[in-house]
């Protein structure tokens, strides 16, 4: 075989440099994006840790009803209800298992005003007034079967009553009709993967304007999107969202909380990052938000945030027992 000719390698090896750099490039691009919004500026904050009105014990979820403000407050049993700047209005719930009582309340939802609360330790999604009336148990039954729960770490609800549940240590997804009859499930029950559709305890759940589903895939460490019917549509964190945790943008470490923006904008509390990132319908990174800290605009763990209509954003600093919100630095941007 006769040796290629100098012209010939040097062709060869300028292809091959011009491939790495399009992979590098290719690389950059999709894992290590740059921000592409303005950004949020700290507005204020309320809370510290206690038992009292207006006090935390390792807060959880967050809703933005109107001009009201609902927090779980996890570690107190209750939800905590607020207006928009932070003034302390009503508590309700109280430890227990009986109907209204609630145990480990987690990620909620609010639809039709209707409060639909995840309880993790009581198996069952339950349902309030903003109020704080008691009004239903959509689901309870604690187990691995159809329709039944173990650990829900969050509820989504569609404006025609479907709820979407975050079955935790089940690894799956459940959709259910409004009378909690079971419809279809995500996940092969029992049984972490890596593969689109299957889970690494899922916490939360979110729906888009289109009805997609967006979920939390916490310890997989990334965001998964599926169709109202559950098919698989996407996924993203760090390279091909494959478990590969990092600190870089669109990457995370635990994605403990999501929520949809009004403009359909994906929120993600990325909880030892210590930040809540930013990202299109499609997963595209846009900005993110906070630092590591107890001072302003910093988090520990967060893991929840809500958006209102004005694009402020409501975030549960968990480690420091407290809700910050945040305002868009864009005049006129909402979400």
């Amino acid at each position: 075989m006769k040796p290629w000719p100098t012209s010939q390698k040097s062709r060869v090896f300028a292809t091959a440099l011009l491939l790495l750099g399009a992979m590098f490039l290719a690389a950059k691009w999709n894992w290590f994006p740059s921000p592409r919004e303005p950004g949020y500026r700290f507005a204020l904050a309320w809370g510290n840790s206690g038992s009292g009105p207006g006090q935390f014990h390792q807060p959880i979820g967050i809703v933005v009803a109107g001009e009201e403000v609902l927090v779980s407050d996890t570690g107190n049993n209750r939800i905590q209800v607020f207006d928009r700047e932070g003034n302390f209005l009503r508590e309700f719930g109280a430890a227990g298992d009986a109907p209204g009582q609630l145990s480990r309340p987690m990620h909620m939802d609010f639809v039709g005003g209707r409060l639909y609360v995840a309880e993790y330790l009581n198996d069952r999604i339950q349902t309030f007034t903003a109020a704080g009336k008691f009004l239903s148990v959509v689901l309870a039954g604690s187990g691995s079967q159809a329709g039944q729960f173990d650990a829900p770490g969050g509820v989504a609800v569609s404006d025609e009553g479907r709820l979407y549940v975050a079955d935790f240590n089940n690894q799956r997804l459940q959709a259910l009709d409004a009378q909690g009859n079971f419809l279809w499930q995500v996940g092969t029950t029992g049984k972490k993967g890596i593969a689109a559709g299957m889970f690494n305890y899922p916490t939360d759940v979110a729906l888009m304007p289109s009805g997609n589903v967006v979920v939390a895939d916490a310890y997989n460490d990334r965001i998964q999107v599926f169709s109202p019917r559950g098919t698989f549509l996407r996924k993203w964190g760090g390279p091909l969202a494959t478990n590969i945790a990092g600190s870089a943008p669109g990457w995370f470490r635990t994605a403990t909380g999501v929520a949809v923006g009004p403009l359909g904008n994906v929120f993600v509390a990325d909880f030892y990052n210590h930040r809540v990132q930013k990202f299109t319908a499609q997963g595209v990174f846009l900005v993110a938000l906070g630092e590591h800290g107890s001072g302003q605009g910093q988090f520990e763990r967060p893991t929840d945030m809500a958006v209102d209509a004005d694009g402020n954003v409501y975030v549960v600093d968990f480690g420091n027992d407290r809700i910050q919100k945040f305002s868009p630095l864009a005049p006129g941007s909402r979400d």
